[in-house]
């Protein structure tokens, strides 16, 4: 009878285990697996669909790594603006003892969690899926150490402050390079309307209208305080043209007008980041929060700087995570 009893109560219990299972986030499959690069592709819950990720795992396995989760710009990866396509990424970490995660996919999302699904972008979900339902799947997969750092460039610069405030134990360190903390004040709104403006996607179905209490607490300058403990690397350039933005000599036209179009727009953009960038480095002085800040004389938005950002932040996240 007892024994009965508890066969039944086992399988009431069971049966809710396996309904949640089957909509649960899990890891769909591995492209290359085995490989040093390799693709995961892993199924949101919170978006209801896969997410590939690109993975660089160290050089050295014998024993547990951390992880450097690593974001890209505005086009999330979809496009060739990307860190693989753009910078020596790969050949960087080649000798780092540390797994290296970038998704492919996110393009204008500020990877944060959106309160409406956008008739342009879909459903985004970002925060939950990033802090939440990856990190396990990342960490059992790739025998990590569970200790991890975030980095991200432009639009993701100002997620990555974001989610490590959001998130106090999940991160020991984040860079944010060209980014834009402030999202809440006129020129911040301004900023975020910009990126969204080459979607065709509407900001308020991010954060809701314009005084929605979602704008403040998702703008890492007025929420600071939050980034208290972790080891930061910040960065931003004047917009003034520097090295990448030279013109060789016997140029083609096109690569010109590239150039040209680039110090004009690239250098408006970076102008305000870096206003933003300053801002916040002033603020955390105010508040005696150690940060690594690099504001160059010169340098529009461009990749040249980002890849020289990842290379010049890696000491110091690094010796946050141990990656030894």
């Amino acid at each position: 009878m007892l024994l009965r009893a508890l066969a039944a109560a086992a399988a009431l219990l069971l049966l809710p285990t396996a309904t949640a299972g089957a909509d649960a986030s899990r890891l769909d499959h591995i492209d290359r697996p085995g490989q040093r690069q390799q693709t995961l592709h892993v199924y949101s819950a919170a978006m209801g669909r896969v997410i590939p990720l690109q993975v660089i795992t160290p050089y050295d396995t014998s024993a547990p790594r951390p992880t450097l989760y690593l974001l890209n710009g505005a086009g999330g990866g979809e496009d060739i603006a990307n860190w693989y396509t753009q910078t020596d990424i790969v050949q960087f970490f080649a000798d780092k003892n540390v797994n290296v995660v970038t998704p492919a996919a996110g393009k204008f999302s500020y990877y944060t969690d959106w309160q409406r699904d956008d008739p342009k972008l879909g459903r985004h979900q970002w925060q939950t899926f990033l802090t939440e339902e990856l990190p396990p799947i990342i960490d059992a997969t790739l025998n990590t150490t569970g200790v991890n750092a975030i980095a991200g460039l432009s639009m993701s610069a100002t997620a990555v402050l974001n989610l490590a405030i959001a998130a106090p134990d999940r991160y020991r360190a984040v860079g944010a390079y060209s980014g834009c903390a402030s999202v809440s004040d006129p020129m911040g709104r301004a900023y975020v309307d910009l990126v969204f403006a080459r979607a065709g996607a509407d900001p308020a179905n991010m954060w809701g209208p314009p005084g929605d209490p979602a704008w403040r607490a998702n703008d890492a300058y007025l929420n600071a305080e939050g980034l208290r403990g972790k080891a930061i690397y910040l960065s931003s350039a004047t917009g003034l043209p520097g090295v990448a933005e030279q013109i060789p000599a016997g140029a083609s036209p096109g690569k010109v007008i590239g150039l040209t179009d680039q110090i004009l727009l690239g250098g408006a953009i970076e102008a305000a980041t870096n206003l933003c960038t300053q801002r916040l480095a002033a603020r955390l002085h105010e508040l005696n929060i150690p940060a690594q800040t690099v504001f160059r004389p010169a340098g529009t938005h461009t990749w040249k700087y980002w890849e020289e950002d990842l290379h010049n932040s890696w000491p110091l996240l690094a010796e946050a995570i141990g990656a030894h």
